[in-house]
């Protein structure tokens, strides 16, 4: 599971706990409410039969509350120490060594790389399935990552200093064919590269021409395709 997903299901599941401690204390108060109406003297006037009603009403919130707390308590506990004790178990012991502890690092800091760019990705890829998917991305020790997509081509992630002094994510796709790295914005440049290496055509059209016949191929790709999955 990786932590954005983890972190999403421990948001739901606190939301849900505190939905049922609600929930319950609502249920106390009315019932606590009818009832108190009910066994108040007809002979009252409606202001205390009211007032009274209000009390048991409280009396009851409160003790539904405390008996639903003694399910809901342990739960949070165990909420609370879910992330502690998946750290833990993830975490490697403490060097012995400078050599050691390099090594970790250095595993750390490949982790962390492709950690960032699967969420850097959301930029060009905003259904969070295919290119946000952590394990997919190898990071290297300088920082940088990378996707792979087909024999031959990858993405690149990388972080540089923007004029404004903030990181900023870049994507680029590489090839080993010795091509210049293309900038990639989108997941539809993505699509057309590959469409178009996989016609056996220029990835990036140079002419009117050359792009009338790359868009035709890869309509005759996409009619293939959904020939077969028909």
């Amino acid at each position: 599971m990786t932590a954005s997903l983890r972190q999403a299901t421990d948001t739901v599941a606190n939301s849900m706990i505190e939905g049922a401690s609600m929930a319950s204390a609502l249920i106390g108060g009315a019932g606590g409410a009818y009832l108190g109406y009910q066994l108040a003297p007809a002979a009252w006037t409606d202001g205390a039969r009211i007032a009274f009603a209000g009390a048991v009403a409280v009396v009851g919130a409160v003790a539904i509350d405390g008996l639903a707390e003694l399910v809901l308590a342990p739960m949070r506990r165990l909420m609370r120490r879910t992330p502690l004790s998946v750290t833990r178990a993830s975490a490697p012991a403490p060097a012995a060594t400078l050599d050691e502890a390099l090594a970790q690092v250095v595993v750390a800091t490949e982790d962390d790389a492709a950690h960032r760019a699967a969420g850097a990705a959301i930029r060009i890829d905003h259904g969070d399935n295919f290119l946000g998917n952590e394990s997919r991305w190898r990071g290297y020790e300088d920082g940088e990552a990378s996707f792979y997509l087909a024999p031959g081509v990858v993405l690149h992630h990388r972080t540089e200093k923007s004029s404004y002094g903030h990181r900023e994510s870049r994507f680029t796709l590489l090839t080993g064919d010795g091509e210049q790295p293309v900038a990639i914005t989108g997941m539809e440049q993505i699509r057309h590269h590959l469409a178009a290496r996989a016609a056996g055509l220029p990835a990036t059209p140079a002419t009117a021409d050359t792009k009338d016949a790359v868009a035709d191929t890869i309509t005759e790709l996409d009619t293939h395709l959904k020939a077969l999955e028909a």
